[in-house]
């Protein structure tokens, strides 16, 4: 008996681990945001258990007109849709812009770019002006705000000025604190930059 139940607990762990979903449930990718190498760096595991639930990457049913392959942002949920086939979607947690730097359209990818440089805006170097000194760009790595990869939204006027993008911060996914863009977790922006195409229309509500 003690064999059958200890047996028992094995296969639930096992299941859990690997984000299976044997009772209709979404299926949840919490296994996958351990330590990861990429392009030299290491980028550290992500404390996934301190992250909201809903937050984390799964595979969820979504009804939709949009085709497969569109993103869709929902900032109110803070929520990140890529669509798949058979009425279903990648759901990531996203944080957003804080009040006053909210941005809502119909956009596309129009670049997309690993480790990329990050550039602050003039409007932001004048709220703060300490980001001066990267005015011409601020190297690629683990404390760039960009994170290890970024998706470039551009529309009919050209480039948005607003980004796809992943960041160390993982404590401000779910909540609205950055500057107009959209953050997700750098294990979530990676697995998403793998998944999206160049040209894919982009809906932010």
């Amino acid at each position: 008996m003690k064999s059958r139940i200890l047996l028992a607990a094995v296969v639930g762990v096992s299941a859990a681990l690997a984000g299976c979903s044997i009772d209709g449930t979404p299926r949840v990718f919490t296994s996958e945001y351990g330590m990861v190498a990429d392009a030299g760096y290491q980028l550290p595991r992500i404390p996934i258990y301190k992250v909201p639930r809903q937050y984390h990457r799964q595979v969820i049913k979504y009804e939709t007109g949009e085709k497969p392959g569109t993103i869709i942002v929902d900032t109110k949920e803070k929520y990140l849709y890529l669509v798949l086939e058979d009425g279903k979607a990648m759901r990531y947690g996203i944080g957003v812009g804080r009040e006053g730097f909210e941005w809502s359209g119909t956009a596309r990818v129009a670049l997309k770019r690993e480790w990329p440089t990050w550039t602050p805006p003039a409007a932001m170097i004048k709220r703060q002006p300490e980001l001066a000194k990267w005015a011409r760009g601020m190297p690629p790595g683990l404390s760039n705000p960009l994170g290890a990869r970024a998706l470039y939204l551009f529309n009919k006027g050209g480039d948005t000025g607003y980004r796809l993008h992943g960041t160390p911060e993982w404590w401000s996914i779910g909540k609205a604190m950055s500057s107009g863009c959209i953050r997700l977790l750098n294990q979530d922006i990676i697995d998403l930059y793998n998944r999206a195409e160049v040209g894919a229309k982009v809906i932010v509500k």
